[in-house]
């Protein structure tokens, strides 16, 4: 998802730093108060990658998820989606997501988890729909965008979609109901305002939205975005505001674990941690939600691990690990 679009505000100025950023994310392990996940980062203003992230205590921390629970999936590394499930077959408009019947058993039997995969393949096919607009409690944004893509043309919305198959397999084997907002089961859309219905109704215990940026080159990292207090028209974000940040930072810190990736370094201050009231799924989500950023498609060495079958595998385990802990909390 390109900062540069109707959904977005334009970022404000990057701050300038004076030496090395340490970087403390805190994903609160479950089951024992003082066990706290912290990640140390040491970067640059290049962003080249040579942050390094430790975790101060075994990754094998309660709540997470085990390896033997891991769904194995495709991992070659040509961007071409390949994902552990089949994907439903498309048709002209579905009303309805996406859901999967939950395990027999598991840690998160009784637990529904909404996976919101970013943007559409097809939105670029009906930009009259997409450009309509629609009621964000703030102000009115189109209905949806393209997203943004890799220079080499791996889109946005082909990575979202196979990063929540990846984590559909995964959450399923620890016994979640797992629902997708679209599965490529629909020629666009959903709008941001049904995105958000959809985790609502479903009465959802977390909700995730996957996107990846579309930042200029040298801009690297991920970032977790969470929502600001907002009440405004339809829009009532305060009483998930303490949830969802509990969210975000759970899923940060695993993020970091699985991956090796770096918060960003041109937005959050080196936290991986944005608060934003200009996006319409978050504004009108009644049940924890964030969004993640994974990467940025438009810097080179971001996009190599975007494309990779095998990093898309660390991203998918990382963010369902930080819903885990979250969820166990």
């Amino acid at each position: 998802m390109s900062y540069v679009g109707p959904d977005f505000d334009p970022p404000q100025p990057r701050r300038s730093r004076r030496g090395p950023l340490t970087v403390a994310l805190a994903a609160l392990v479950p089951g024992a108060l003082a066990g706290y996940v912290v990640w140390q980062a040491v970067g640059d203003d290049s962003g080249g990658g040579s942050d390094r992230a430790v975790p101060a205590s075994s990754s094998s921390a309660p709540g997470s998820v085990s390896p033997s629970s891991r769904a194995s999936a495709s991992t070659t590394d040509d961007g071409r989606g390949d994902t552990p499930s089949t994907p439903a077959p498309s048709s002209s408009s579905s009303s309805s997501s996406s859901s999967s019947k939950p395990a027999a058993s598991g840690s998160l039997k009784g637990k529904v988890i909404v996976i919101d995969p970013g943007h559409n393949p097809d939105n670029f096919r009906h930009t009259s729909e997409i450009n309509r607009k629609v009621n964000i409690g703030t102000n009115w944004k189109e209905c949806d965008t393209t997203g943004t893509s890799t220079n080499a043309g791996y889109t946005e919305a082909r990575f979202t979609l196979d990063v929540a198959h990846r984590m559909r397999a995964i959450l399923e084997k620890q016994g979640a109901t797992v629902k997708l907002t679209q599965d490529g089961d629909r020629s666009f859309g959903p709008c941001v305002d049904e995105r958000a219905r959809i985790g609502n109704t479903a009465h959802a215990d977390a909700v995730v939205s996957l996107h990846a940026d579309g930042s200029g080159a040298g801009n690297r990292g991920f970032h977790v975005i969470l929502p600001a207090s907002v009440h405004a028209g339809a829009a009532d974000t305060r009483p998930i505001v303490a949830s969802s940040r509990d969210l975000g930072e759970h899923i940060a810190g695993l993020f970091v674990r699985e991956t090796g990736s770096a918060p960003s370094n041109y937005v959050g201050d080196g936290t991986g941690l944005v608060v934003r009231k200009d996006l319409g799924g978050l504004n009108l989500s009644t049940v924890p939600k964030v969004f993640i950023e994974c990467g940025n498609m438009r810097d080179t060495k971001d996009a190599a691990l975007l494309t990779s079958g095998a990093w898309r595998e660390k991203a998918a385990r990382g963010i369902s690990e930080g819903i885990v802990g979250f969820l166990h909390g």
